[in-house]
């Protein structure tokens, strides 16, 4: 639950977790008061600045914000380092595991969402493709996200798709991700419920799941008190699929688009966001939708803002 206060240009924002409780704001007497009033009802414990909170390690200093789950990583390499028998349920555990570590791991989003497709009946091909990634893990158990100071919080949103990339059922992945000033807040990487006829196709389907996530991330802000002036704009590298978006006439090649699809020009047309091309090379959400070689994974990885803690002067 998010509450959010402002008199006087004094911001305090809480977010409430159960029992738990994250304050923030841009006024320290205010937060301080905040803590005051709520000590003198409830029977709580300040403990400070947050380093910690839902199995994520949060550092916080003058160049910006990281946050990562070191400990929680080496939780499941010790949990799963077991022989080669595998359980259903021990598969699915894995994976929930692993979902939970894709929060400051958006490195490990495409292949946990991929192994997640076969979750009711996984084999051997699945377990080794799990414990790739565990090794994988082991060698980067320090790594988050880190958010450098950013003067501006402009929301700015990346969309891609493969075509056909599931050889199941002929189906593409939509990814997506979103940054805010600094490094990324939102991504996602999930199989497309339809099946596409055409890279465009698939490439428009992605966008409008990114665009849906654009709209909420849009609302929230201004919950915030940090409304977005201008459109977000939308980094696709799909030359045809911003067209489309930009053409409100149904021709022979689009007529059959689900009408649900077509939020992508409704959105623009009301000023919430703006297709804007992209070459590949700068198409983050790249590593949303395929497997990729090491150099542009790395590359791609580096842009998201993953990082080591002492690496993140890099990121």
């Amino acid at each position: 639950t998010l509450y959010v206060k402002k008199k006087n240009g004094v911001l305090v924002i809480v977010s409430i977790y159960v029992d738990d409780l994250l304050v923030t704001g841009n006024d320290e007497a205010a937060l301080n008061q905040f803590k005051i009033d709520m000590l003198q009802i409830f029977d709580m414990n300040d403990l400070g600045k947050m380093t910690y909170f839902l199995g994520m390690e949060i550092d916080q200093s003058s160049k910006g914000i990281f946050i990562c789950q070191r400990n929680f990583t080496g939780e499941i390499l010790s949990k799963f380092a077991m022989s080669n028998c595998m359980p259903i349920r021990v598969y699915r555990s894995m994976i929930g595991s692993l979902l939970y570590l894709s929060a400051t791991r958006p490195d490990i989003m495409h292949v946990v969402s991929l192994l997640l497709r076969f979750m009711h009946s996984p084999t051997e091909v699945h377990l080794k493709g799990v414990k790739r990634i565990f090794r994988y893990l082991k060698a980067t158990a320090g790594f988050g996200v880190f958010y450098p100071r950013a003067e501006k919080i402009k929301l700015l949103g990346f969309c891609d798709s493969d075509w056909a990339g599931s050889e199941d059922d002929m189906k593409s992945t939509t990814g997506f991700c979103f940054t805010l000033g600094s490094g990324v807040i939102s991504w996602c990487s999930q199989k497309q419920n339809a099946l596409a006829h055409s890279t465009a196709e698939a490439e428009y389907i992605a966008a409008a799941t990114a665009v849906d996530q654009a709209i909420w991330l849009r609302k929230l802000l201004v919950d915030v008190h940090h409304a977005q002036s201008n459109p977000t704009e939308m980094l696709c590298d799909s030359k045809a699929a911003v067209a489309i978006a930009k053409n409100p006439v149904f021709h022979g090649k689009t007529k059959h688009f689900k009408l649900k699809y077509h939020i992508v020009r409704v959105a623009e047309n009301d000023g919430d966001i703006v297709m804007v091309h992209c070459s590949s090379e700068e198409n983050v959400a790249d590593i949303f939708t395929k497997g990729l070689q090491k150099i542009r994974f790395e590359a791609l990885r580096n842009k998201l803002g993953v990082c080591s803690l002492d690496a993140k002067e890099e990121c």
